[in-house]
């Protein structure tokens, strides 16, 4: 899936600096020195990017023989800028950050898909639900995403642009996730917004919204986006995955276990292995959380048939520095290291 490219100098600066920070010239089966890889969440307690820490509870990453530190940002967007600027080797976040950042200039690619839909729901308050009925309705609307540029911006713009609505027309506003999403939507900062789960579990649980568009399964994917729309993965700068084949495959072959021990247990049985303090609406409903959340995820990590051309699609209809470039699809993903998964 990949080929010889040419990056930006500073973008190169970055990527030689992280080579002489980890002393690894080529792949001595480590990612970084002492063996050690950092991975960026757009969001640890994110159900959408639970196999992240799952991977870390179930012993797969040292199965590996790999010493994996998971960091979290809010939002996607600042996970992808702590990657280019080299400060991690991967990033747990949205596969679109890939189409987005090579028109840029920057050679990212997905080596595990965790999705094929975004796990996404867009949500409205319940004082402006009468009017707010469908994305039709977004005209002057104030909307809740995790951070500008994020892919809930991303989602939030196509889903107006697709029912005549034009980005000016409406606002998206950074409110992250979590409590701080639920409470700009009680306090009326925002009328609906997009956002996750356990999130909107919450949100229903204590009555203050409702669900608008719902994109947690692959058939609310093709209500919405007309198609797969590959979501969560591990993405990487293409020159690192180039140099540390061995220590992708491990990562791989990690997060590829992980995939199938979550298709073979109950949302409870995953729930009872993640961290205390993610349940915060209480066990069940963290539960529960899980369990709408299951079916965006795939079972072998290997990118949906026309995912990415769906991707590409959704971009170009609202995103001037996409719709008229020329985006190499092959180059922004890769099934190498999943398919060799035992």
């Amino acid at each position: 899936m990949r080929s010889k490219f040419r990056i930006p100098a500073a973008v190169l600066s970055g990527v030689l600096a992280l080579a002489t920070l980890t002393g690894c010239g080529g792949d001595s089966g480590s990612g970084a020195s002492g063996g050690q890889v950092k991975i960026m969440v757009g969001g640890l307690d994110k159900v959408i990017y639970l196999p992240a820490m799952l991977t870390q509870k179930l012993g797969y990453f040292k199965e590996e023989g790999l010493d994996v530190q998971l960091l979290t940002e809010p939002a996607g967007v600042q996970a992808t800028t702590s990657l280019v600027s080299g400060d991690v080797q991967g990033v747990v976040g949205f596969y679109d950050h890939t189409l987005d950042l090579q028109v840029k200039g920057k050679q990212v690619e997905s080596v595990v898909q965790f999705s094929h839909a975004p796990g996404e729901v867009e949500v409205v308050s319940n004082k402006a639900a009468a009017e707010l009925t469908s994305p039709k309705n977004f005209k002057g609307k104030k909307l809740g995403v995790t951070g500008l540029g994020s892919s809930t911006d991303f989602l939030t713009k196509y889903l107006g642009v697709n029912a005549g609505v034009s980005t000016k027309e409406f606002s998206t506003v950074a409110v992250g996730a979590g409590q701080t999403f639920i409470s700009a939507l009680e306090q009326g900062s925002i009328e609906g917004g997009m956002t996750t789960d356990p999130t909107v579990a919450q949100i229903l649980d204590k009555k203050i919204g409702k669900v608008l568009i719902d994109m947690r399964t692959p058939e609310g994917s093709q209500q919405a986006l007309g198609g797969p729309y590959p979501s969560s993965s591990l993405y990487m700068n293409t020159e690192w995955v180039n140099g540390h084949k061995e220590t992708v495959q491990k990562l791989a072959n990690a997060f590829v276990k992980t995939l199938r021990w979550m298709d073979s247990h109950t949302p409870e049985e995953i729930a009872a292995k993640m961290p205390a303090d993610y349940a915060q609406g209480g066990k069940e409903l963290y539960a529960e959380s899980i369990k709408s959340t299951l079916p965006m995820f795939t079972t072998d990590g290997v990118m949906p048939a026309g995912g990415p051309e769906t991707v590409e699609r959704v971009l170009k209809a609202f995103n001037p520095n996409l719709k008229n470039a020329d985006v190499d699809l092959e180059k922004t993903y890769t099934s190498e290291f999943v398919k060799k998964v035992k």
